[in-house]
């Protein structure tokens, strides 16, 4: 099966791209292709239609381990929604490389990595053990833009 396939056999869609809150285009390019390589800016959860999912909040305070996982993995949809956009087919990605996981965390919680491996076993039921194993670090914040949970980039190898 394909990716495309397997994101339709689990009730999934990726995200519409998510509209700066100043109406201005961001700065910068949410993904960037040298040769083979490609670097992934960081994805916040967002739902289908590319607005921001709730809960907002810190982990360990206003919301769940069990919440802050699931918006990782809505943060993974969102950039195979813009990854998608980019390369035309998620079938070109032939390796995740490195994904970096930032929460908001409350002070005091420290399943940080807990809440990361709701975009990493996606990315890996996706794209399987060889093509979806991934180097990965995450780390707890004091803030991330507009009070989201979970924020996560990544650097893939595509198919020329």
């Amino acid at each position: 099966m394909t990716v495309r396939e397997k994101l339709g056999s689990l009730g999934l869609v990726t995200a519409a791209p998510h509209g700066s809150p100043s109406g201005k285009p961001f700065p910068f390019v949410w993904v960037r292709v040298l040769g083979t390589r490609v670097w992934v800016s960081g994805h916040v959860p967002l739902e289908a239609d590319g607005s921001l999912a709730r809960p907002l909040g810190k982990v360990g305070a206003e919301v769940s381990l069990d919440e802050a996982s699931l918006a990782a993995r809505k943060a993974a949809l969102a950039m195979l929604g813009s990854l998608e956009r980019e390369l035309g087919d998620l079938e070109r990605i032939t390796a995740w490389i490195r994904v970096l996981g930032f929460v908001n965390t409350a002070p005091g919680f420290t399943q940080i990595p807990a809440v990361v491996n709701g975009f990493s076993e996606l990315i890996k039921e996706l794209y399987g053990p060889v093509r979806g194993a991934h180097a990965r670090s995450a780390v707890g914040v004091a803030e991330l833009p507009f009070g989201v949970p979970v924020e996560v980039e990544a650097e893939l190898e595509i198919a020329p």
